[in-house]
């Protein structure tokens, strides 16, 4: 028989509220417009890094039932599959079903999190290639922030070329400041191996406010002006992989471009040269 211990303030657990509930544990606000924020991970959740889950909170009551539904979008998971914590990079819209509410969470509040994670942007959906592309756009960065904090990323891939661009320089900072703080994450330098990081370019670009380098990135790409930037060679089915995660228009624009160049669209059950995030709305 087990020894009874009494429950005190030090030990007793917070009973969720919400189904499928986890608690807030930081939130950053970035601009008007985005904000991350992290959130504790469900002990039996597990996930490949670049995969989506469903996020949300209880809507308003309803006045003639008096019952309330939950407000759930798809939200692609920031931080790598061995983290501890669940990362999210999210927009607000004002009024935003969701994120009119969202935007206002603080450390201890709870968020809904259903733990089936699923999506395409997954090493898995790709055959092996030299050098991979991140093409995103906005909070598209997202499944990026995980994949480049995954090992699987250096060890299948040469080369590692993330793109971002986003209408103001102010929208680029939590993508720039998670790529320096690679440089200084003792943890992964240690697991990857010491300048890992050097793998990477980085390319943000901006559409509206002035900045190092403005234009949308299909534009740069067209012209050659992207290549020259970096200093590589052009797209090429033999060697390059890529994932693209943005505004549907985007989407649809850079998978043309691909195509075009010969790279072919996988998927999880036929992996090949492309992949891209449907369920990504910016």
């Amino acid at each position: 028989m087990t020894e009874q211990k009494p429950v005190t303030e030090s030990t007793a657990k917070k009973v969720p509220t919400l189904p499928d509930a986890q608690t807030v544990t930081e939130v950053k606000h970035y601009t008007d417009r985005l904000f991350s924020f992290k959130c504790t991970r469900p002990a039996s959740l597990r996930f490949r890094s670049g995969e989506f889950v469903m996020i949300g909170l209880m809507g308003d009551v309803n006045p003639k039932t008096g019952k309330q539904k939950p407000l759930l979008r798809a939200y692609s998971i920031a931080s790598p599959s061995w983290d501890e914590e669940m990362e999210f990079y999210s927009i607000k819209v004002q009024d935003g079903p969701l994120t009119s509410k969202l935007q206002h969470i603080q450390p201890g509040d709870e968020v809904i999190l259903r733990p089936k994670p699923v999506g395409t942007l997954v090493h898995d959906a790709l055959i092996p290639g030299k050098r991979i592309w991140f093409f995103a756009t906005g909070t598209g960065f997202a499944p990026f922030a995980s994949l480049l904090r995954e090992p699987q990323t250096y060890q299948d891939y040469d080369e590692v070329i993330i793109t971002h661009t986003c209408r103001e320089a102010g929208e680029l900072t939590y993508g720039r400041d998670l790529i320096e703080a690679l440089k200084d994450d003792e943890l992964l330098n240690e697991v990857i191996g010491e300048g890992f990081w050097k793998k990477i370019k980085y390319y943000p670009t901006t559409t509206r406010e002035e900045s190092a380098k403005m234009g949308r990135i299909t534009d740069l790409i067209r012209s050659g002006e992207a290549y020259a930037d970096l200093d590589v060679e052009p797209l090429n089915p033999e060697s390059d992989r890529a994932m693209i995660c943005g505004n549907m228009a985007f989407n649809l624009e850079l998978k043309d471009m691909l195509e075009e160049a010969g790279l072919e669209e996988g998927a999880n059950s036929k992996p090949a040269q492309y992949v891209v995030e449907k369920a990504f709305l910016d």
